[in-house]
């Protein structure tokens, strides 16, 4: 029995070594077929070495490489992991061991193998290119920075660690950096994928909308079939303003990949901007399945709910975000919100400006100015910063301003920051000396722009609104700065030095909250004439009821809005409401809102809604209408104004904050005192005394545009002379402070 069993253990070792020999002529043929891309061949010449040899390192390790061209990552893990236990001072095993943890997403994992075969091999480019991408997915951008650095200094041509470190320089906002690693791989890769979309993704950051659409295109031409391309060109369109464009690229996008995050977050965009609410909140929805602390999606699906009137839990959803990221644009958000919030006074709004200031504003440096001619009587460059020039509240109520300059003292710069234009864009164009669109400008670029133009005068139009450039104005690209017209409730930034207001919108016992220094114009704002809408008779005297009118913005209607206006029209016997703007296109918005109101018992027949229309069928619209009645807290602005050039009152109510006081400031600015309530009950009596007056309504119909142009308010020579008084004060400031 010994004999025997001796002599089959000599023949299994003979037999044994002579397939080793064998197996070197099949690895051979393995590594061939696999240079080659058969890696099926590959893996059936690999079995049949492990069939024999079980513990074959290189048969291992190719089976491992073979699994993981074919996307077979567990099989691959499997076999590598065998092979690291055959041979563990193995780099390249090692390494292709972690790169398929990576593509597993067990980054820990990964970064545990790939440190072990740097340590083993230090100068592997490979290795260290890899232990990078582990670090960014872990969120250790800089740590990967270096370990990139390491890989291109020992391969200068290692496309995929520039590309790498193209998205790491991405993430820090260190946008140069990484143009230049895009721009450094597609030298040695002209059609090198992912270097043409990172080279996109940089210029949508820095505005280059045209130059980022071209490298999407090439990398697409490319990939065609790429939802993240398709995803990030729908990017270019949304910022170029191209809505149906934008919605068609998401479509695709989320056709192939129905989760993709870049896709769904413009899906929600594009949807809240084509008015459709509903569509916004299921992509909202899905983005929060996929992600529960992302801030975007939060922020998103804020808009959703503020769009509907339900603005606490908007803020509340924005404070969630914040928490996780915050950045200007959130906390803009939440203070924009904040104005449509009863509970937030004064006290409230300016906080939330100071947070913005201290979490973001702070972060820039101040820029240091060249000498200028310090000459109080020179013509002044005052240069407008705005997002607003275009059919826009904001920029009626600028129109009128630029339109009255006196040319000879003030020379006016416009720094259009929306890639949106119009007729009313082409108005602005006119009336400005200099025209900048510097939508496609970075804040950097946009700051050396302006001190360029030696721009005396910057005047914020945006405030705290989509599309502003606060970051702009605090690195105070001029030496003195001013909000005004848009959103001119204070920014907090300490960079800002005057707000244009007037004294019921901004109380003297509220101005030692604001970072601004207030200047007194007759009105918060002004609105040319409107001259092209005849007069209308006063629709009861032929309809027989009283019909109220609200032509705001729907996340203006308050719950505490609705609550009084409902009792108003139940104390008015018979009365009607129409409401009139363009999200009650929106079906979900407006049955929501339709509810809002049945619930305290106003029927729906008695409230009519209009959605948009052309401005002058908007305007005509008034003919409908006996009374308005100003929203609250967050009141109208140039509606208002509208409003009463179409000769309806408008029944106002101060509140505690300079958002709730706008109204008030219009209504008493053209002599209408009486129009202004200090509390709710008030604001009925004023709407109940003047609906049973119909002869004293009719004569105040009649005579309200002359009452307007009276005014110094309403004419808008004399307010535009005040703005100019206002420039040429601030500037003789400027020059004696300066003066030794």
């Amino acid at each position: 029995m010994q004999s025997s069993a001796g002599a089959r253990a000599f023949q299994n070792a003979r037999l044994q070594k002579k397939f080793k020999k064998q197996a070197e002529a099949l690895i051979s043929a393995a590594n061939t077929a696999f240079g080659q891309g058969r890696h099926a061949e590959a893996e059936v010449l690999c079995r049949q070495i492990l069939n024999e040899l079980p513990e074959h390192f290189g048969a291992l390790h190719l089976l491992g490489l073979c699994a993981f061209a074919g996307q077979h990552f567990e099989a691959a893990k499997q076999a590598l992991e065998q092979a690291v236990t055959v041979d563990p001072r193995s780099a390249q095993a090692l390494s292709d061991l972690g790169a398929t943890h990576f593509a597993l997403g067990q980054y820990e994992e990964a970064r545990t193998f790939l440190e072990k075969a740097i340590a083993l091999k230090p100068s592997f480019p490979m290795a260290l290119a890899n232990l990078g991408n582990a670090l960014l997915h872990l969120n250790q951008v800089e740590p990967a920075i270096e370990l990139y650095d390491r890989a291109i200094e020992l391969k200068p041509d290692h496309v995929d660690a520039l590309c790498n470190r193209g998205l790491a320089e991405l993430a820090l906002q260190h946008f140069d950096r990484a143009r230049q690693s895009f721009e450094r791989a597609l030298l040695f890769q002209p059609r090198h994928v992912e270097a043409l979309v990172g080279k996109g993704l940089v210029d949508i950051e820095l505005k280059n909308y045209d130059e980022a659409k071209s490298a999407l295109e090439a990398a697409l031409a490319l990939r065609p079939g790429s939802a993240k391309i398709l995803a990030n060109r729908g990017r270019v369109n949304l910022e170029l303003s191209r809505l149906e464009q934008a919605a068609a690229d998401f479509d695709a996008a989320l056709a192939m990949s129905p989760r993709l995050e870049v896709a769904l977050q413009g899906k929600a965009q594009v949807s809240l901007n084509l008015g459709n609410t509903a569509q916004a909140m299921l992509a909202c929805t899905t983005l929060l399945e996929e992600n529960p602390r992302s801030a975007v999606a939060m922020a998103l699906l804020s808009a959703c709910f503020a769009n509907q009137g339900e603005i606490a839990s908007a803020i509340e959803l924005l404070d969630a975000a914040v928490a996780i990221a915050p950045n200007a644009d959130l906390i803009g958000r939440k203070i924009f919100f904040l104005d449509f919030l009863a509970d937030a006074d004064f006290a409230v709004q300016q906080a939330a400006r100071k947070q913005w200031w201290n979490a973001v504003g702070t972060r820039f440096t101040q820029r240091t100015l060249s000498p200028r001619s310090l000459d109080p009587d020179r013509r002044i460059v005052i240069g407008y910063v705005s997002a607003e020039f275009w059919y826009h509240s904001a920029a009626f109520a600028l129109l009128p301003v630029l339109r009255h300059h006196d040319r000879a003292k003030f020379q006016i710069v416009c720094y259009a920051c929306s890639s949106t234009q119009d007729e009313v864009t082409a108005s602005f164009r006119q009336m400005a000396d200099v025209w900048v669109d510097a939508w496609q400008l970075s804040d950097d670029e946009l700051a050396d722009r302006i001190q360029a133009d030696n721009v005396d005068i910057l005047v914020d139009v945006s405030g705290h609104t989509t599309g502003n450039r606060l970051p702009v104005f605090a690195r105070k690209p001029a030496p003195i700065q001013v909000t005004a017209f848009g959103h001119a409730s204070g920014t907090g930034l300490q960079t800002m030095d005057y707000v244009l207001a007037d004294t019921v919108f901004i109380p003297q016992a509220a101005r030692h909250l604001l970072a601004e220094k207030v200047y007194d114009l007759p009105c918060l704002n002004t609105l040319d004439p409107i001259l092209d809408v005849p007069t209308s008779e006063l629709p009861m005297l032929r309809n027989g009821y009283v019909t109220f009118g609200v032509f705001n913005r729907i996340n203006k209607i308050s719950d505490d809005a609705i609550r009084v206006w409902s009792k108003l029209m139940r104390e008015v016997t018979g009365s009607k409401i129409i409401l009139k703007h363009t999200l009650l296109d929106d079906p979900l918005v407006r049955q929501r809102l339709l509810a809002r109101f049945v619930a305290h018992g106003i029927a729906e027949a008695d409230i009519t809604c209009l959605g948009m229309t052309p401005r002058h069928e908007h305007l005509r619209a008034f003919a409908e209408v006996d009374i308005s009645l100003d929203p609250f807290p967050q009141n109208g602005g140039i509606s208002t104004w509208e409003s009463l050039y179409a000769g309806v009152p408008v029944v106002a109510k101060l509140g505690n904050a300079s958002s709730s006081r706008a109204g008030a400031s219009i209504v008493a600015a053209v002599g209408l005192n009486d129009w202004v309530a200090e509390d709710d009950d008030g604001y009925s009596a004023i709407a109940c005394k003047f609906a049973a007056q119909p002869d004293e309504l009719a004569k105040l119909r009649a005579s309200l545009p002359a009452r307007i142009a009276s005014s110094p308010a309403g004419n808008v020579e004399i307010y535009a002379g005040r703005v100019e008084a206002g420039y040429r004060q601030f500037w003789r400031d400027y020059c004696a402070s300066m003066t030794p």
